[in-house]
């Protein structure tokens, strides 16, 4: 009998921004980047997140060099759920209109992954596609209508 998979919460953010994080208008916004991301990597739910291109390029998945994506895995939706909102995340969340375009549909998407499964921004973005057509699934769902992560059958 092998044993049991353990799944862990995949995490799309998408945010467009009004000008290039060099712009000045932007300034506040990547001052806290660091320290966000910091306190999201020392989170006890934290998993991983991709370095650099691991993930993909940006650019390439969503047609925009203002496309800014965050794709991080989390062992807990309650715990992502409480960095997200609550905070420095929170408070730099709140802010999002100085610094953001809305984005058409919806601008973020979670999803559950086999532990060790590192998704890439294709994945990410057919997840968030997913979304904004057939509202919240067991496939792509949101905080508002989550779902609990798979059972393994043992099969």
């Amino acid at each position: 009998m092998r044993s049991p998979i353990t799944y862990h919460l995949a995490h799309l953010n998408l945010a467009i921004a009004r000008e290039a994080l060099d712009h000045p208008c932007m300034a506040d916004f990547v001052a806290q980047l660091g320290p966000v991301n910091e306190l999201a990597q020392a989170s006890r739910a934290f998993v991983w997140t991709p370095e650099g291109e691991e993930g993909g390029s940006a650019t390439a998945v969503f047609g925009s060099e203002l496309a800014l994506p965050n794709l991080s895995v989390w062992t807990s939706l309650d715990d992502l759920h409480r960095f997200v909102y609550q905070g420095l995340h929170g408070q730099v969340l709140d802010r999002r209109s100085e610094w953001f375009e809305k984005v058409p549909g919806p601008a973020y998407v979670l999803w559950w992954v086999p532990a060790g499964h590192r998704p890439d921004l294709a994945e990410a973005k057919q997840r968030l596609e997913c979304l904004a057509v057939h509202g919240p699934t067991p496939h792509a769902f949101t905080f508002t209508e989550s779902f609990a992560a798979p059972e393994d059958n043992g099969l």
